[in-house]
């Protein structure tokens, strides 16, 4: 596994990272955006979904923030990848960068089963989401929250 992590390091992408401070930059604060971008929308679709009151905003707002979630996750996934390529077996010794990562597959996994079937699509048409897509609303906020507080954890564990 250190072989494949170290193969990563060795990418073209990955070696212009390390060696162009002012790279490494732009697209950290690109992650960050992507970030800013996805939780800024993802957070209030979420809510809209859980209000018991003035759902009439859902069809309005709910497919731009749709949207601008998915252009906010594409750009911080891409971007994070990049990041990774940088230290890839120094955050694959990370626990908070492992524990990050379960949360993000936990909650792409929650978008795909938000987004199964008719009722995701049918709750932003009628603003009436049933109570399957207002649960999975709330573990959405939960887990994007927690992916972020984890991402933030990063930086402050020392690895073995």
């Amino acid at each position: 596994m250190t072989g494949f992590l170290q193969a990563i390091a060795g990418w073209p992408g990955a070696v212009f990272l390390q060696e162009y401070w002012v790279a490494y930059l732009v697209v950290n604060a690109a992650h960050i955006l992507g970030i800013g971008l996805l939780l800024g929308a993802i957070l209030p679709l979420d809510l809209l979904l859980l209000r018991s009151t003035h759902r009439r905003d859902l069809p309005i707002l709910g497919p731009f923030l749709v949207r601008a979630a998915a252009t906010g996750a594409a750009l911080a996934v891409t971007t994070g990848l990049c990041l990774f390529s940088v230290k890839p077996v120094e955050y694959a010794e990370n626990p908070a960068f492992l524990f990050k990562a379960v949360l993000l597959v936990l909650a792409i996994c929650n978008i795909a089963l938000q987004h199964r079937g008719e009722s995701f699509d049918a709750a932003l048409r009628s603003g009436q989401p049933s109570v399957r897509v207002q649960a999975l609303a709330a573990v959405s906020a939960i887990l994007w929250l927690s992916v972020l507080i984890a991402g933030r954890w990063i930086g402050f564990v020392e690895t073995m």
